[in-house]
């Protein structure tokens, strides 16, 4: 994989964020009204608000959620080299897996992906780090209650 990008916490989640809903509305016709992305060590979850197309939500109407789901699923399986090099020029990283889960009422999208590696500077690190920082506040008595 190329070089880190430059963006890094926020700023890359929101970028990640964004590029999703562009892509969704590039190849999909519509995308999504909402999007947040979320980093845990190796994996990045992208949760999508909103964006059904009107035949969606027509055959919705009609009780055919299986047949939506079933054609997002085959858009999203065709879609996932798209995807993927998406996530992986944005963060850096190389992406082994990726799954997508739609659902309805209300209507949200996950994406899933899953990188090679955990980073090592990720959110484990950090919730370590805080957890021995509260516990040295605790043991010298600085701790609140």
């Amino acid at each position: 994989m190329a070089d880190p990008p430059e963006l890094r916490g926020g700023d890359m989640l929101a970028r990640l964020s964004d590029e999703m809903v562009r892509a969704k509305k590039q190849f999909f016709g519509k995308g999504p009204e909402q999007a947040k992305s979320y980093m845990l060590d190796d994996l990045l979850i992208v949760v999508m608000r909103g964006g059904l197309t009107t035949a969606e939500q027509t055959m919705l109407r009609f009780g055919r959620q299986n047949l939506v789901r079933e054609f997002r699923q085959l858009f999203e399986n065709d879609m996932t080299d798209v995807l993927t090099g998406l996530v992986e020029q944005t963060t850096g990283r190389t992406v082994v897996n990726y799954q997508s889960q739609i659902m309805f009422d209300p209507d949200i999208i996950v994406e899933m992906f899953f990188f090679a590696e955990p980073r090592e500077d990720g959110i484990k690190a950090t919730l370590e780090g805080q957890l021995r920082d509260d516990a040295a506040r605790t043991a010298d008595g600085s701790a609140g209650t």
